[in-house]
């Protein structure tokens, strides 16, 4: 695997000098007249410092956009001319271990960024895409900073939801589901569940699409299909290595589901991800990939649903009283939530973005979870067995008390977490 080392000068200026999108484009211009090897090594140290998640190299017909996604939102950083970014694709696809000479098909490379921190030296390791386009090739890199690995109590939780989830990953056998599109931080909630249960009496096992992160204590697997080791073939093989807990990096197919499910009803405690809208949705997800009621009900304990929202940024952001029409909106929003999970403050503010340098401008830093679910009890185990639509298991899941994904963000909304525009954005 190739490495970018970052040098110490661009460190000790970094925090101050690549910390934001207008920063960062100055300094790229400035080494272009250096090699190119610096310019990337400026990009990346850029990404790192502005959090960004991953850097795109757009070629259009005039120049190469290039952009990065902070909190979820692609940004312009600067346009390329065409050598420049001729030269830059070369350098990435050199260390990335992918052949230089192939631009009419799709690559995947890797390589890693060491950063010399005197305190903490750190290596992130960087996912590379290239993809064939009408101009030249796409190349996408992502960043998988472990400084992002957070645990069950960083995930934003309600007190009530916290309290939940500590109780549904800590029992010996069952399945547990987190349920969202693309982005939405699945991942992040699972490693969350793992890094919480992760202890020396407790052997767990993954098998995932690709291994995001490393986690130590833990044997980590990556699905290859041309060597035959899929999702439902790993699984199988995991289940005969005794394990305490498995986590699937996704259902997809009907005989993954039925081996998890199998595995979850013996004595396993299973962790997976599906691509469903909201958390009832899992239930009628499962049944159309052929999985019987009958099996899905007692092998479930618990299916979450989130999405992430951008959190306003503490150094700009200002509270402003917002009209009486959408107070109103808003306790009729919140009139089925419980007191005891959240009451309404006597006086409501809305947080309003503003923008500065801490930001890049955007009024966001950081990003936060807003969460549904639902535990399978006796009740709902009962409910099930009529095979309900989606739309009477989430009437079910709410009158027992489920607190939707957009009230827990209206929560967050209440809180001074998030802004009004962010909820509508998601939910």
């Amino acid at each position: 695997m190739g490495e970018v080392r970052i040098p110490l000068e661009i460190i000790k200026d970094g925090e101050r000098d690549l910390n934001n999108i207008p920063a960062i484009n100055q300094k790229i211009k400035g080494s272009f007249e250096k090699d190119i090897s610096k310019t990337l090594e400026i990009i990346m140290a850029g990404g790192l410092f502005a959090g960004s998640s991953d850097i795109h190299i757009e070629p259009e017909e005039e120049g190469t956009k290039m952009r990065m996604r902070l909190d979820g939102i692609l940004h312009d950083v600067i346009t390329l001319e065409k050598n420049t970014a001729r030269r830059l694709t070369s350098r990435i696809k050199l260390i990335s271990k992918v052949k230089l000479n192939v631009e009419d098909r799709p690559q995947d490379g890797r390589f890693t960024v060491s950063v010399p921190f005197r305190d903490d030296p750190l290596e992130i390791e960087i996912r590379m895409s290239a993809l064939p386009s009408e101009h030249g090739e796409t190349i996408v890199l992502r960043l998988l900073d472990p400084r992002k690995l957070i645990v069950l109590e960083d995930l934003g939780l309600r007190k009530d939801l916290f309290r939940i989830f500590k109780q549904e990953i800590e029992k010996p056998n069952g399945m547990v589901i987190v349920t969202g599109p693309t982005g939405s931080g699945k991942t992040t909630t699972l490693y969350a569940f793992l890094k919480t249960i992760n202890k020396p009496g407790v052997k767990i096992i993954t098998i995932e699409d690709p291994v995001e992160y490393h986690l130590g204590g833990i044997s980590q697997t990556e699905v290859n299909p041309e060597r035959g080791y899929d999702f439902a073939n790993g699984l199988r093989a995991i289940v005969r290595q005794d394990p305490d807990v498995i986590l699937v990096g996704e259902i997809r197919d009907l005989e993954t589901t039925q081996i998890g499910m199998q595995a979850a009803l013996t004595g396993h405690l299973v962790f997976s991800t599906l691509h469903t809208n909201d958390a009832p949705g899992a239930i009628s997800r499962l049944t159309s990939l052929g999985e019987q009621m009958a099996s899905i009900s007692p092998a479930i304990n618990m299916v979450i649903a989130q999405r992430l929202v951008r959190t306003v940024c503490s150094a700009c952001t200002k509270l402003e009283q917002p009209d009486s029409s959408l107070v109103e909106e808003i306790k009729k929003e919140m009139e089925a939530v419980k007191e005891e999970v959240f009451s309404l403050p006597s006086s409501i503010n809305f947080p309003q973005v503003v923008g500065c340098k801490e930001c890049s401008f955007t009024g966001y830093k950081g990003r936060v979870g807003i969460f549904e679910a639902f535990l399978l009890d006796e009740e709902m185990e009962d409910f099930l067995s009529s095979s309900p639509s989606t739309a009477e298991i989430r009437k079910k899941a709410i009158e027992k008390g489920m607190v939707t994904m957009r009230q827990d963000g209206i929560i967050k909304l209440l809180e001074g977490k998030t802004t009004l525009e962010e909820i509508n954005r998601v939910t």
